[in-house]
């Protein structure tokens, strides 16, 4: 838990670093064998982009430095959205960890459990999605 704690911590400074920006405060890590490959924090406002979700700006960069992200952790301080559950489960990363549901937009929902499915033969298995509140 302590490990989860450091990396949920990061997402929380990257978070304030996008509210003090005028962006929703969200951020977001990707974890790879126990390092931090990827960061990121809303930027959709700034970057006038629908799609710079924190998760979807942390993938990426994690891409960019590590060359892919499969098998890899994200962790947010909120629920990925559908969006970013989408690139979550395009990137095949294996595991999820978020604080805060995101309510009727958010991945895991139970109508649009796009996180969490099973049922898209295109898809490798659903990532192993935790909760720490």
């Amino acid at each position: 838990m302590k490990e989860h704690s450091l990396y949920l911590e990061r997402c929380l400074q990257l978070a304030k670093i996008a509210a003090d920006q005028g962006e929703s405060a969200v951020g977001s890590v990707v974890v790879l064998n126990g390092k931090i490959i990827g960061e990121g924090s809303e930027k959709s406002k700034q970057l006038k982009d629908v799609t710079r979700h924190a998760e979807v700006v942390a993938i990426l960069d994690a891409i960019q430095k590590h060359g892919h992200c499969s098998g890899a952790t994200l962790y947010s301080n909120v629920e990925p959205c559908i969006l970013c559950s989408f690139v979550i489960r395009h990137h095949q990363l294996a595991k999820v960890i978020f604080s805060k549901p995101c309510e009727q937009i958010g991945g895991t929902g139970p109508e649009f459990n796009i996180l969490g499915t099973n049922q898209i033969s295109l898809w490798a298995a659903a990532p192993v999605i935790t909760i720490i509140p």
